[in-house]
């Protein structure tokens, strides 16, 4: 059995069809939708708030003063109830022509940039929605762990870490572990253009080491130092920034 995972598709729709006809099933590793593309500057926030709010608010989090970075937003649309409205249609917008995109044989998880409870309103029925949750694919098992661990952004697809942490003693041991997060290890962590290390998850180091699984796959780094490298037995890879190079990762599975 082929299967191919993507992840950090930021609302790149283009190549979807390509990449979901050559395998037999395709792993969606969160970060659906569009919420900021740094590279170009647009996406979901720019539409709400503005270029040039969007980019002060950018600068002043890269420097870690998220409140102000807030308060740069308020300042651009003052009734939040009025911006958070626009944000979520916008957002159900970009789900929509994803899943339009997504073949049937999809299994999907969320990212930290993601809307869980959107993203499974506007699922379709036969795409199949899965978070501290195992399948088997080819006689393997795939167990997905959904989100980002909780930073000062505090935005909707982040989780707290003991409950982050819980989905992986909820699974057990898998053949595949699939989570949006690298390991909280430098090497996966640090994004070699942005220049700065993402969070990671020391939880899903620690189900590696107790349960050795045969691959553990991740995305959220979109430039990573190491793309792939090893824990023990396991074959760690991150899976790759689907919005800029339109490809994943490709494997076959014993029937």
């Amino acid at each position: 059995m082929r299967v191919t995972a993507i992840s950090d598709l930021h609302g790149a729709v283009e190549h979807l069809a390509a990449v979901g006809q050559g395998c037999d099933a395709l792993l969606v590793l969160g970060d659906l939708i569009n919420v900021l593309d740094y590279r170009t500057m647009d996406g979901i926030l720019v539409e709400v708030f503005g270029r040039e709010s969007v980019a002060a608010a950018a600068e002043l989090r890269a420097q870690g003063r998220f409140d102000e970075a807030r308060k740069a937003f308020r300042e651009r649309v003052p009734d939040a109830a009025e911006g958070r409205a626009r944000f979520v249609e916008l957002a159900r917008q970009d789900y929509e022509r994803v899943f339009a995109a997504l073949p049937e044989h999809s299994y999907v998880t969320f990212g930290n940039v993601d809307i869980p409870e959107l993203l499974q309103a506007v699922k379709p029925p036969g795409i199949r929605y899965l978070d501290a949750e195992a399948v088997s694919l080819g006689g393997w098992t795939f167990g997905f762990v959904g989100g980002g661990v909780r930073t000062p952004l505090g935005i909707p697809g982040e989780v707290d870490e003991a409950d982050y942490d819980a989905k992986f003693e909820k699974l057990g041991p898998v053949d595949v572990i699939c989570t949006h997060m690298p390991p909280r290890l430098p090497f996966y962590a640090y994004d070699t253009v942005a220049g700065k290390f993402e969070p990671g998850s020391v939880g899903l180091i620690g189900y590696v080491q107790e349960h050795q699984p045969r691959y553990a796959l991740f995305g959220h780094v979109h430039q990573p130092f190491l793309s792939r490298g090893g824990i023990g037995f396991t074959e760690m890879v991150n899976v790759g920034h689907f919005q800029g190079t339109g490809v994943g990762f490709t494997f076959d599975t014993p029937e």
